[in-house]
């Protein structure tokens, strides 16, 4: 654009000089000039062609003697330059060798472009150095290296950036926390140096400080406004959760605010909802629960809605989830938390129904356990509750807080394996294998359901052991005999009764099988062949 100007500049004075010569061509006339005793004549236009010509004599006469004057200056100059060129040259050179892993090559352009740039006119130089240091394996010396370059105003951010990555290399957790901090004191902008920081500072505990410099952020557009917030609600939450045991006031106001920038985050509607129970604000707590409820149901929120009362009964529980069946119908949750709390009410037949519903839309592993429990407590038959077992054994694992791999009973702000923040979330651990998937028409859980045995014709009553039948003792004396039974008379089962105790006898062995056990001194009386009763007793 500006090389344009000029052009136009160039051609607008030629036009005006050509307008100029052309106007007074128009107007010719004499110039007469008298200096000692001479009378000098001429026209107006050669007189004013001798005065540009003149003007021109003059400023090229100017040109020549400025240049001779700074020549020696222009000479030095351009050989200055042509050296600063090389030096950038070769330190363009070894940067990319560096980059690419090339110790040597980098090493070599690091000493040229030392030899032809001054290191304390250009930081790249050391930025070169460094990087061979750590190609090398030199990290004393480049640690040095960087440190030099976080005193330097102009490299301070690269320098500390340096320290923090080699203080994490080492383990140095501490060390890197103040380089970190450091740099998002003086550079809020750095993404590495903030989010380090956030970390830390997450880690330790310090949720006000992880807020403020969020916000810090936030303003330096760092992050996104979306991620921004979200971020936030979830500070918020972790500070509600430590604030909830003494300061419950302030927990609630802290969930209420995360709930206003996440509205989805159940943790926090949780703890406003802990925070409104004690202060016996009851219905308060039921709103803020049921507004998630709406969004995303979840199981825990139907456990702190059901429970937030303790004196409540089984029915009264029942109650409360027909009622977050109704404000979010035709999902699994909902039927879930009908079915559980209609199993502690001893309603089997509603608990049956809704499990059963709950297996036809989506085949989990609770879905089944609790269909065995409500088989036990209703039926008690063996076989349909270890049907339902094994139909749990095949379905998909149920959902949990996960964060990089990690698996954890209740939410948690961080990951305790990284340290990121906001890593947990609702969902089926992908370590836990599920089960087989079976093809056909009909899903997995409709397949149970048809599958199911019949229930049993006594399902409640156990099997007994048969009664062991002992051979009747007869005591005689000396004198005494007893007749034995004819040939064609056999033992009976009626007469065969053991005598009465008069004390506790010992525990006879379960039998297998409703037989007795295979121990030889322990005999059937069913096969038991007809012997001689008589036995002395002698006194």
């Amino acid at each position: 654009m500006t090389t344009i100007f000029k052009v136009l500049f160039f051609l607008a004075l030629i036009l005006a000089a050509a307008f100029g010569f052309s106007w007074i061509a128009d107007r010719p006339g004499n110039l007469s000039l008298e200096w000692e005793g001479q009378n000098y004549q001429t026209t107006l236009m050669v007189a004013l062609t001798a005065l540009v010509a003149l003007i021109g004599l003059v400023m090229a006469f100017w040109w020549m003697i400025r240049t001779l004057w700074t020549s020696p200056h222009s000479v030095r100059r351009f050989f200055r330059a042509r050296k600063r060129d090389r030096g950038y040259q070769a330190l363009s050179t070894g940067l990319i060798a560096a980059g690419a892993g090339n110790a040597l090559l980098a090493r070599k352009m690091s000493a040229r472009a030392r030899g032809l740039i001054r290191a304390d006119q250009e930081p790249l130089i050391r930025v070169l150095d460094a990087q061979t240091a750590l190609i090398e394996g030199r990290h004393d010396e480049a640690r040095r290296l960087y440190q030099e370059m976080s005193e330097d105003p102009e490299t301070r951010e690269l320098g500390l950036r340096g320290l923090y990555v080699e203080a994490s290399r080492l383990g140095a957790h501490e060390a890197a926390r103040q380089y970190a901090e450091t740099a998002a004191e003086h550079a809020p902008y750095l993404p590495w140096a903030a989010k380090a920081t956030l970390e830390y500072r997450c880690r330790a505990g310090h949720w006000d400080d992880a807020i403020r410099l969020l916000d810090q952020q936030r303003i330096a557009n760092v992050i996104e406004r979306h991620e921004a917030d979200r971020l936030k609600a979830v500070l918020l939450t972790a500070r509600a959760q430590d604030q909830l045991e003494a300061e419950p006031t302030a927990a609630r106001d802290s969930a209420l605010k995360a709930l206003k920038l996440a509205k989805d985050l159940v943790p926090a509607a949780i703890v406003a909802a802990k925070a409104y129970i004690r202060e016996d604000n009851l219905r308060k707590a039921a709103s803020t629960l049921e507004q998630v409820w709406k969004i995303e149901p979840h199981p825990e929120i139907a456990a702190a809605y059901m429970r937030s009362r303790s004196g409540d009964s089984a029915a009264d529980r029942l109650k409360k989830a027909e009622k977050l069946e109704a404000l979010k119908p035709n999902n699994i949750e909902s039927l879930l938390a009908v079915a559980e709390a209609a199993l502690d009410a001893q309603d089997f037949k509603r608990a049956r129904a809704k499990a059963e519903a709950a297996a036809r839309m989506g085949s989990r592993e609770r879905v089944y356990l609790l269909l065995a429990d409500i088989e036990e407590a209703e039926t008690g038959d063996q076989g349909r509750i270890r049907h339902w077992m094994g139909q749990a054994l095949k379905a998909p694992r149920d959902p949990a807080w996960v964060a990089d791999g990690h698996v954890s009973d209740h939410w948690l702000p961080i990951s305790p394996v990284t340290g990121g923040l906001d890593a947990f979330e609702w969902k089926v651990p992908i370590d836990q294998l599920a089960g087989p998937i079976e093809e056909g028409s009909l899903s997995q859980g409709e397949q149970a359901l048809a599958s199911l045995p019949p229930v049993s014709s006594s399902p409640k009553t156990e099997a007994k052991p048969a009664k062991v039948i002992e051979p009747e003792v007869v005591v005689i004396h000396q004198s005494e005999t007893v007749a034995e039974p004819a040939a064609d008379e056999a033992p009976t089962r009626a007469t065969a009764e053991p005598p009465k105790a008069t004390k506790a006898e010992p525990m006879t062995p379960e039998p297998f099988f409703g037989r007795p056990p295979d121990d030889p001194g322990v005999k059937d009386p069913l096969v038991a062949t007809a012997e001689p009763k008589t036995r002395l007793k002698l006194f």
